[in-house]
């Protein structure tokens, strides 16, 4: 029997969400003996909650191929928190949502967190007995999913991050006597964004480099940055939002799933470097750009969300569950970098987070060749995009909800 494929998009975006997207309509549309339906899930599980489901097939042919380059999450994102209990009501306005429109397959494109909501779908329809097969795609530029080698969106944020921590650099040279330059880098737990100044060259690398791995002492920090700039007469620090989690606060605020709310250490730190020491700092927080700007989509990152896609449709289809697509990394006699794909139990990666293993923690302090052998092939070439007017096109959707 034909069911509808539904897909939905959760947490906070990425360069490449709405290319996954692309992925998994293009090959959607080459199973039509098996999905009577291609379906998008608006705002993530509250579309599910509230009966918001789009038709993606009547969707332009041009519109659809301009989310290859199309920043934020086209259907729209959430930070919903499902209940552990499945006998919650949540449960019940899905069920009833998934039944009216006879979805019998699901993909989750996220997270961490998202991956909690795909494990708790999958489990509950099986409880439920009701067959709606459930699937993940993983998505985070904090790449911090187990057993995947990365996520899809980090290689071209880590682009971003590398290539204006550059530019930066560059800038902060131009003085003999300038400013302490304290980059903020997105990463709440995990410093692989941050990583990416490791790939500066030597000339441009930075003084530090600060992780959310390892403790962070404020009065070390301080101390540290004050001789650099008495001997240099600058200094430039990139440092993971991350610490914010070793420095004191008031008024914290948390999200649906208890995790702080990060954001503005940079320029916490350079508030108090000029009231101890009088020195002048230029805090740079990359905030949304990182993950906004798809003018650094990595070639890689735009065919490995294109693949992802397709596998998870392929496997959703062909009757997995309760798992998420991996990529794995193979390197030929060359040093070629060739990707594998595969699935892994979703029990083992939801709420899980992957950080930087203590050697290459080291690397990064050292001369970064391990973290240069690990994102270089992910980082290299760029996309042709189109533009209109100076711009670059974005996709365009008429979001046809489907009765």
């Amino acid at each position: 029997m034909k069911r509808a494929l539904l897909y939905l998009q959760s947490g906070g975006p990425t360069a490449v969400i709405n290319t996954s997207l692309y992925g998994v309509i293009k090959e959607a549309k080459k199973h039509p003996d098996l999905i009577e339906g291609i379906y998008g899930s608006l705002y993530g599980i509250e579309g599910l909650l509230k009966d918001q489901i789009i038709d993606l097939e009547q969707e332009e042919d041009e519109q659809v191929e301009l989310l290859k380059q199309t920043p934020g999450a086209i259907l729209g994102s959430t930070r919903y928190k499902l209940s552990k209990d499945i006998q919650h009501d949540d449960y019940q306005k899905i069920l009833s949502t998934i039944k009216k429109h006879n979805i019998g397959f699901l993909l989750v494109n996220g997270g961490n967190d998202s991956m909690d909501t795909c494990h708790k779908l999958s489990c509950f329809f099986g409880q439920s007995d009701y067959d709606c097969k459930v699937i993940g795609i993983p998505k985070t530029i904090d790449n911090d999913l187990y057993f995947t080698d990365h996520c899809l969106g980090y290689p071209s944020a880590a682009k971003y991050v590398l290539q204006t921590l550059q530019d930066i650099q560059i800038d902060n040279h131009c003085y003999d006597k300038g400013k302490v330059a304290i980059v903020e880098v997105m990463g709440r737990n995990a410093g692989w964004l941050t990583a990416a100044a490791a790939l500066l060259p030597p000339s441009l690398r930075a003084d530090d480099i600060f992780l959310p791995e390892e403790s962070f002492d404020l009065e070390k920090f301080l101390e540290r940055v004050r001789k650099i700039y008495e001997k240099r007469g600058k200094a430039f620090i990139v440092i993971s939002e991350g610490v914010q989690a070793f420095l004191p606060g008031k008024n914290i605020s948390v999200d649906a799933f208890n995790h702080i709310q990060l954001g503005g250490v940079a320029n916490m730190l350079g508030e108090e470097l000029k009231e101890r020491y009088g020195i002048p700092a230029r805090p740079i927080e990359f905030s949304l750009m990182q993950r906004a700007g798809t003018r650094h989509i990595t070639p890689t990152d735009q065919k490995e969300a294109i693949k992802v896609s397709s596998v998870a449709v392929k496997r959703v289809i062909s009757g997995h569950s309760n798992a998420m697509v991996i990529i794995k990394r193979n390197v030929d006699k060359k040093g070629a970098y060739h990707p594998t794909y595969g699935l892994k139990h979703l029990s083992r990666i939801a709420n899980a987070e992957r950080k930087m293993s203590p050697e290459l923690i080291a690397d990064i302090h050292g001369d970064g060749k391990l973290m240069r052998e690990y994102l270089l092939p992910l980082i290299q070439g760029e996309i042709k995009q189109k533009f209109r007017d100076g711009m670059t096109q974005y996709a365009c959707f008429k979001k046809i909800k489907v009765e």
